[in-house]
């Protein structure tokens, strides 16, 4: 986004209510992930992995304050990187962003933009879940909202009139919410951890199962309503754009889980609550970078196929022996992919003027390319980020829990609390 020169130019009230709104939405969804990767794990590390999304809240919000707003949207470096324009939200106060007669301050648009940033880190979580050092995760996070997320944010959303960020002002891919910087970003990521810390005591051997199912179901329900705010909050202006992302969102994502469940059924011969669960993730993620570009029958087509390959991408991890806990990698890095492809070729100008047409609206095979060229240039340098950042961070300080201390529950060990009193003896009375 641009910034005004003028600091006396009116704000658009309704575009300010509606993004501030959707700024809380999406902080909301961070407290929700915790509740649902909390219900995933074992009860004896339950707190562990919702106290590692809290962490990621606190320490990105100090890193954006500091200087991650000024790097992610300040004025651009080759595309590559902003500037230091910004430290300490400096030069924010009083300013406005965003096209004539929809403008808003830039302090909503940064409190949005901070809201994202947050729970992409605090996603990475689910792939190293029951195994990770406490203080060593609250590091790591630092490390790598700095050298990871900062970089790929400015290059995905950070438009300067064709001199901001390298993907959107000059290879013009589209990514309307995230698609590239939230899922494939923290799809690559979580890969790169789970091979860094290596797998879970037990994994493919015990039982891991979820311990608290009726958590799993509330947490996707606060991600489901907070995804709203995610996806046509990105519109930033309350109008018929953002009720198309918005009803998009809840067709692909209502499409999703029952495709998903569909897929238990044949398989398994049971449709599973954490199979649908899993699968109105799925969908929303799928949804988050298209749902600006689609109309509602794409968004359905995409809905169904995200649920379908997202199932069957979480059970790769078995084959292939990498231990992604919570299924980051089969849920949020494939179905970014799915949505990111699906764009180019299922894009229509008559959903959002400012878009492009795909391949199957005589688009050509232009966007297609681009996006691609997006999807591998987020993937490989967010792998290869992670996974050498998560190595110096073990090799110092260590970022593997202690066999014992995996094997007790992290709760205790790194909180001195359990999710559950079994005893009795907690209270008094």
């Amino acid at each position: 986004m641009q910034i005004s020169e003028s600091a006396v130019i009116d704000v658009n009230t309704g575009d300010t209510a509606w993004v501030l709104a959707s700024a809380a939405l999406v902080l909301f969804m961070t407290p929700g992930l915790a509740v649902f990767y909390g219900g995933m794990v074992r009860a004896k590390s339950a707190l562990n992995m919702m106290m590692m999304s809290f962490a990621a809240m606190g320490v990105t919000t100090i890193i954006w304050v500091l200087y991650g707003y000024s790097l992610a949207f300040g004025k651009s470096n080759g595309g590559l990187i902003g500037n230091f324009d910004h430290i300490g939200l400096s030069n924010t106060l009083d300013q406005v962003t965003g096209a004539e007669g929809h403008q808003i301050p830039v302090l909503a648009f940064a409190m949005f933009q901070l809201t994202f940033a947050i729970i992409t880190v605090a996603l990475l979580s689910g792939a190293i879940a029951d195994r990770a050092k406490y203080g060593s995760w609250v590091v790591f996070v630092a490390v790598w909202i700095t050298l990871v997320y900062l970089p790929i944010a400015h290059w995905a959303f950070a438009t300067q009139g064709g001199n901001g960020g390298w993907i959107i002002d000059k290879l013009g891919a589209l990514d309307f919410a995230g698609g590239t910087v939230v899922e494939i970003n923290s799809g690559a990521a979580a890969l790169a951890l789970a091979l860094v810390l290596g797998k879970r005591d037990g994994f493919k051997r015990d039982p891991m199962r979820p311990h608290n199912m009726p958590l799993v179901l509330l947490g996707a329900g606060m991600l489901w309503f907070g995804w709203f705010g995610f996806n046509s909050g990105s519109a930033l202006s309350a109008g018929s754009l953002a009720a198309t992302a918005m009803i998009n969102t809840q067709i692909s994502t209502a499409a999703a889980a029952m495709t998903w469940i569909a897929y238990e059924k044949k398989r398994d011969g049971k449709a599973t609550t954490l199979g649908v669960a899993s699968g109105a993730i799925a969908g929303a993620v799928a949804i988050t970078p298209a749902c600006g570009y689609l109309n509602p029958m794409g968004a359905l087509v995409l809905g169904l196929i995200a649920g379908v390959a997202s199932a069957w991408a979480v059970t790769r991890k078995y084959k292939f022996g990498y231990d992604d806990s919570l299924d980051v990698v089969g849920v949020h890095g494939v179905g970014g992919l799915i949505g990111m492809l699906f764009i180019g070729l299922a894009a229509t100008v008559t959903a959002n003027a400012a878009g492009k047409d795909g391949l199957f609206f005589s688009g050509g095979t232009g966007l297609l390319q681009s996006q691609i060229i997006a999807i591998v240039a987020v993937a490989t340098f967010s792998f290869c980020a992670t996974w050498l950042i998560a190595t110096v961070i073990s090799k110092t300080i260590g970022f593997r829990a202690f066999r014992d201390d995996e094997l007790n529950g992290l709760d205790t060990t790194y909180h001195a609390e359990s999710a559950y009193d079994i005893t009795g003896n907690s209270n008094r009375y």
